[in-house]
């Protein structure tokens, strides 16, 4: 590893010291910004072949010039500097590599442990003690097959605090969604066999369960309990309905299908997602790809390394395409997963038409986005010329306040580029310390907050879009002014009469600008402000909500939910709480003068 210089970067001196054996290698530009993480087999071989000057491919070269650093990493073997490649790639969001933006882990199904377990939706660190089961393409997924579930097998899918609460069954035992052992409704011992089918059924068991299921409907019906005889028998039909919708033909355990689709620059990978021989569903993935062109199975390669850091691998991978590398990159599965892992780009038979439909709907998913981005680059060129701007904006930002009378007041600030919105950038902006309803000071300080960091200098935008007419643009000049921010243009945008939106107008310094209703530029501003609007809005009733639900006793220092729990059960309710003494506080198991005073003086100081 050698030191930075200023200005150039001694490719021949750093070469000696690099050594002929496995591990990755960080191109470091002169701030330090990583510009390139690759892996290599041979660290000296591969290194070197950046600096041999027209050698090279242009677009290579033109990163290779902004080098004045690298870094390399030894690793034992060469699977080991994939995975850590991929490690890297992710951490430092390289400008040069395939990154595959995805920041949500993937959605499981819960069911936990305890006398009556809970079948629920779970996203993030799976370690409650339970069952896990997925992990599912989408939310949406996972909500379907609770669906299933609770028409299947009535499991209970409500929160624990409230299932320890109840006196009386919900309207989900009503409805014929539970079976209600919140109130003893159903046996300890029925229970358990009702999450057991459920846990065959989430596991791909179906013949099993449905042999369970005739064999229950066939003791009912020697006992003469014909009214139980029929419920199993319904059970029985509906498992067989989903297994036909679900199930795939001649394909068993658990894979996943990757297609790849690529076009004017932009890639599209589908993954289809199979566990226990079930269709969980797909989900379309378009990878930042980087200047330099790649072919299909250089980018399959950078995607399979970078969608497996923290996913589940299944026991088998069928492509659309062979990656570059595939030795590696089998071994680097089977040292993650600690098994075989099987993958294949020569898929026969069913797994061959599974390939293929993956590849149309890639295809498919692909041109639409091609067609978005069209449009959106002809709204960008309207709105330069609408706007009289000597550029095209590459960084919009626009803000919104919400609230209810002045009540848990939120800001909200959206980020727009050349390719659409950049969720990434979104930020809420919880308002104190402002007159109720006094949306001028809630504008200034939420700018004050956005543009007094320090850090966000560098992603100033181009155009401040501001959801209101004169009064929030000048807000919003006074703000930048005194922080001594220039270069920014400033745009209101203004609700039409009737909140018709072909009557909005613009307000860009001192002057009223009216677009026509026809114009693209005013649909993209339009676009930015409604998202903006709702952005803000869902921010206020989230913080309106827990405002109004929240327990006045929350807020009170040294007061955990045990000891709450402790006081209200003491005194029967929070009313009693407010009309007690320091005194008869202080009875209660643990809590102390010291405490007992505190909550006192919450509910009877000044």
């Amino acid at each position: 590893m050698t030191e930075p210089t200023p200005d150039t970067f001694d490719s021949k001196a750093f070469l000696k010291t690099v050594p002929h054996k496995p591990g990755v290698y960080c191109m470091m530009s002169a701030d330090n910004t990583v510009l390139y993480v690759g892996k290599a087999k041979d660290l000296k071989n591969r290194v070197s072949s950046y600096f041999r000057g027209n050698l090279v491919n242009p677009r290579i070269w033109s990163m290779v010039k902004q080098v004045r650093n690298v870094q390399i990493t030894i690793t034992e073997t060469e699977a080991e500097a994939l995975l850590l490649e991929s490690n890297l790639i992710k951490k430092h969001n390289t400008r040069y590599n395939v990154v595959l933006r995805d920041d949500k882990s993937y959605p499981y199904i819960y069911v936990s442990d305890g006398k009556f377990p809970r079948v629920t939706f779970h996203r993030g660190a799976r370690k409650k003690k339970g069952q896990f089961f997925g992990p599912y393409p989408s939310a949406g997924a996972v909500r379907e097959t609770l669906g299933q579930l609770q028409k299947l097998f009535l499991a209970r899918q409500c929160e624990d605090s409230y299932f320890s609460n109840r006196s009386r069954p919900c309207l989900q035992y009503q409805i014929k969604r539970c079976t209600a052992p919140c109130t003893n409704e159903i046996s300890a011992e029925d229970y358990r066999e009702s999450i057991s089918h459920t846990v065959q059924f989430l596991q791909g068991k179906n013949e099993q369960l449905t042999d369970s299921l005739v064999s229950k409907m066939d003791e009912a019906a020697t006992q003469l309990r014909f009214e139980q005889a029929a419920d199993y028998r319904d059970q029985i039909e509906k498992v067989r309905l989903i297994s036909q919708q679900q199930y795939i033909s001649g394909g068993q355990g658990d894979v996943d299908v990757i297609a790849l689709q690529l076009a004017s620059g932009m890639a599209c990978v589908q993954v289809m997602t199979i566990r226990g021989g079930n269709n969980l569903g797909s989900r379309n993935y378009f990878p930042k790809l980087p200047a330099m062109a790649l072919q299909e199975n250089s980018i399959m390669a950078h995607f399979i390394g970078q969608y497996y850091l923290s996913r589940t691998i299944p026991a088998k991978l069928l492509l659309s395409h062979e990656p570059d590398g595939i030795d590696v990159l089998s071994e680097m599965l089977n040292l993650k997963s600690d098994r075989k892992v099987s993958v294949t780009s020569k898929a026969r038979g069913t797994s061959a038409r599974w390939v293929d439909m993956a590849t149309r709907n890639a295809l498919h998913a692909l041109q639409n986005q091609l067609i978005l981005k069209d449009s959106v680059e002809k709204r960008m060129d309207a709105l330069q010329e609408a706007l009289s701007l000597d550029y095209i904006p590459n960084r919009m930002e626009c803000y919104d306040i919400s609230h209810t009378q002045g009540e848990a007041t939120v800001a909200s600030r959206v980020v727009f580029g050349p390719e659409g919105p950049i969720k990434s950038e979104y930020r809420r902006y919880n308002i104190e310390g402002i007159t109720p309803g006094d949306d001028y000071a809630a504008m200034n300080q939420v700018l004050t907050r956005r543009f007094g960091k320090v850090e966000e200098d560098a992603k100033l935008p181009d155009i401040l879009f501001i959801d209101g007419g004169k009064g929030q643009v000048s807000e919003a000049i006074k703000v930048l002014s005194s922080l001594q921010i220039s270069g920014v243009d400033i745009v209101g945008v203004t609700k039409g009469e009737g909140r018709k939106a072909e009557l909005d107008t613009l307000t860009i310094g001192k002057r009223r600008v009216e677009l026509p209703h026809h114009s693209s530029a005013l649909h993209l501003i339009q676009q930015i402000r409604d998202e903006a609007h709702r952005f803000a809005i869902t921010g206020h009733r989230q913080r309106r909500q827990k405002a109004r639900t929240s327990s006045p006793l929350e807020g009170i220092e040294g007061l955990g939910p045990k000891r709450r729990q402790e006081l209200l059960k003491q005194f029967g309710g929070l009313r009693a709480i407010t009309r007690a003494s320091v005194e008869e506080l202080a009875k209660v198991n643990g809590i102390s003068r010291a405490l007992a005073e505190k909550i006192y003086d919450r509910f009877n100081g000044e």
